[in-house]
Order: C-alpha cells, then sequence, then structure tokens
C-alpha cells in the first residue's frame, strides 16, 4: 500500500520539535530493487551555528553543509567512516539546522534490508544505527538535496508514540559542552534503538 509524503509544512517547526515529531513516522525509499521502509524510532537534533556539534557550527559553510542553508524538508546526506547518514533539513531558510534519524524499526521490505545488510543479521541489527539503516534502506549519499516530501526518499505520516525519552546525543565527544545537550530523542523501549 503505497503511503503519502507528510506535506512540507510539516517539516517547518522548531528543530527540537520536529526531532521530537518524526519520531513514529514513516521513513520510506523507493530503488529499483524494490521499496524498503521503517518507523522513526530514533533522532538526534542539531542546532546549527550555536551548536559545537554540528557540521555548520558557526554557520560554516562548506560543499558539504550548503543544504543545511537550505528550506526545511530537504536531505542532507554525508559519508562519515565509510557509512552513509540521513538528516532532515530543519530550522528556517538561512538557518543551518538538521534532524538525524538515528534508527528506524523494520516495516517494509524487509528481506531486501537482509540482502543489503548480510542474512546472517539478526532482525534487531538491520536498522538500529544511522549508518545501518541507510544501507538497509538503500539511501545513498545521492539522496543529497533531494526533498522529503517526494518519492523516491520520503517521510510518511505514522502512529505518535506513546512515551518519548530524551538524553545527550552519542559519539561527539569532542564538541564542548554540547556533548551533553538533551538533544536526543527515542521512542521509550523501543528494541532498534541505537543503544
Amino acid at each position: 500500500m503505497k503511503r503519502q509524503p507528510l506535506n512540507p509544512p510539516f517539516f517547518a517547526q522548531p528543530t527540537l520539535e520536529l526531532a521530537k515529531n518524526l519520531l513514529g513516522k514513516l521513513l520510506v525509499k523507493e530503488t529499483d530493487e524494490g521499496i524498503a521502509a521503517g518507523w522513526i524510532v530514533e533522532t538526534e537534533a542539531y542546532l546549527g551555528a550555536m551548536d559545537r556539534a554540528a557540521h555548520s557550527f558557526g554557520n560554516r559553510r562548506t560543499k558539504r553543509t550548503e543544504v543545511m542553508f537550505g528550506k526545511p524538508g530537504l536531505v542532507y546526506t554525508y559519508v562519515m567512516h565509510t557509512h552513509c547518514l540521513v538528516n532532515v533539513v530543519s530550522g528556517e531558510e538561512g538557518i543551518p539546522e538538521a534532524v538525524l534519524i538515528r534508527a528506524v524499526e523494520p516495516y517494509i521490505g524487509i528481506d531486501l534490508m537482509y540482502q543489503r545488510r548480510g542474512d546472517k543479521k539478526k532482525e534487531i541489527e538491520l536498522t538500529n544505527g544511522p549508518g545501518k539503516l541507510t544501507k538497509a534502506l538503500g539511501i545513498v549519499k545521492e539522496d543529497y538535496g533531494r526533498t522529503f516530501f517526494e518519492p523516491p526518499l520520503y517521510i510518511a505520516d505514522g502512529p505518535k508514540p506513546d512515551s518519548i525519552s530524551k538524553g545527550p546525543r552519542i559519539g561527539i565527544d569532542n564538541s564542548g559542552e554540547a556533548k551533553d545537550y538533551p538533544y536526543r530523542f527515542w521512542v521509550t523501549g523501543n528494541r532498534f534503538v541505537s543503544r
């Protein structure tokens, strides 16, 4: 069953709100091999110029961060240690903020996810991390600059979680005081949360 992408106005909310409101939504990628999708269960907000952990800290504008200065709802992909990571551009245009999608719960195309991630993996390991989920869903660096409100890569509506937890972001130890900001959000108790 084909789901409708969310409308552009959904993405035009403050970054910390968007990071929470993306939980429970469906991340969908259509490829030649088929469709793969998962429920978003973990996110991290990055608040641009003031946030030492953001690629755009101090309004740093590079070829990589350029898309972060665009409209909310654009796709920001980048490669870190050979893994592609996917972010939703957020905040107002010209203010470089984004939400990292850290984990999803597999929903559509689980066989395809096993093909991409290896058939010996436990289901729990398919998408419980930001590099794992992009590989499982077929999200690639070339998706940079697309929008999340039209195929082939989009976010559709889904059930609001009963409970949301929050805490510090992961893997940003060299970012001064920003490493302690409680900008990571996850669906409480979901087994696909990264840790």
